[in-house]
């Protein structure tokens, strides 16, 4: 069976047991399966938007090529498997965790990051509403070094399948105790207080996957006793339930 195949079953065998999970065990009472903007998260961000991007992505790592040639080194086409998808997995993750952390403390990245704060109900598909801009940057320069880098093309299928169900995981609303393992991995625990409107000013729980990043630069927040409150300060401004809207709300004039 094709690995594309396999992984993209794997996501929605994942995404299933998430919403069965969300129903007997919530973190959060109350939340409707089809809450509002559920289509909306469903079709326009998770399904449409993630394939033209990815087109666009794609076009992008191999016009850079083109131009370089720097996939000819093959620098780790060497490596096993294994040991390309641990160090792609930890040095995607690194650079996530301080580009995550610039946009929270630059008015102009926070711009483009702020359509994945707006979500009040935060659930196992809140996490597919990010700006389209955010993810041609943070998806390029995550997938760019596979091919670049000489990585096997299984590697990126294999990574987009742990990027999928690790962040329908950290935004399910899943009441879940993950114990001494939040200090080396990220989980709903640590995420949904990433979106707590009484996180600290700067951003908080800044980490995709390692929460350690957290731990060791200071951004770790977990107030156990704190129920969080999620969407935006300035949400009665936000064009909720409007996806053009939405796009170029981001290019709004203060």
């Amino acid at each position: 069976m094709p690995l594309e195949i396999i992984c993209g079953s794997i996501i929605v065998v994942w995404a299933a047991l998430l919403i069965i999970l969300e129903r007997c065990f919530p973190y959060q009472k109350g939340y409707e399966l089809f809450r509002p903007e559920f289509w909306s998260d469903l079709i326009l961000y998770t399904f449409i938007q993630s394939y033209i991007l990815g087109i666009a992505i794609a076009w992008i790592i191999r016009s850079i090529d083109a131009i370089t040639g720097v996939s000819r080194t093959g620098l780790v086409s060497g490596w096993s498997f294994g040991f390309q998808l641990l160090f792609f997995f930890v040095l995607h993750d690194f650079w996530q965790y301080w580009f995550h952390r610039l946009e929270h403390r630059n008015k102009i990245f926070w711009r483009i990051h702020e359509a994945g704060h707006a979500p009040v109900h935060v659930d196992w598909l809140a996490g597919s509403r990010s700006h389209a801009l955010e993810i041609l940057i943070a998806q390029t320069f995550e997938f760019a070094p596979i091919f670049l880098l000489g990585g096997s093309a299984e590697i990126a299928i294999v990574k987009g399948m742990i990027d999928s169900v690790w962040g329908m995981f950290n935004h399910s609303n899943i009441n879940i105790r993950m114990g001494p393992v939040l200090y080396l991995l990220n989980g709903p625990e640590l995420h949904r207080f990433h979106h707590d409107l009484d996180a600290p000013k700067g951003g908080a729980n800044l980490s995709t996957k390692i929460a350690l990043w957290d731990h060791l630069f200071g951004t770790a927040y977990y107030p156990k006793e704190h129920l969080p409150r999620y969407g935006l300060d300035d949400e009665i401004h936000f064009p909720y339930g409007n996806y053009l809207k939405q796009f170029v709300y981001v290019f709004r004039r203060e």
